[in-house]
């Protein structure tokens, strides 16, 4: 009785640990290429400060 409760229960572990595989494996292929966004205050006060006045272009 305790053979097949052991062979489903390594065969459920075995599953667990490839689905977290392919998980890693999806995020490294997609997201970790990319670079991560700077998130200095003074980067982020440059990026929310209000846009500069331009002048319109009709008018001399």
């Amino acid at each position: 009785m305790r053979r097949p409760l052991r062979r489903v229960t390594l065969e459920l572990f075995v599953v667990i640990a490839l689905k977290i595989a392919l998980l890693l494996l999806i995020w490294w292929l997609l997201f970790a290429p990319h670079p991560k966004p700077d998130t200095r205050p003074a980067a982020i006060a440059r990026r929310l400060a209000p846009a500069a006045p331009t002048p319109p272009a009709g008018h001399p």
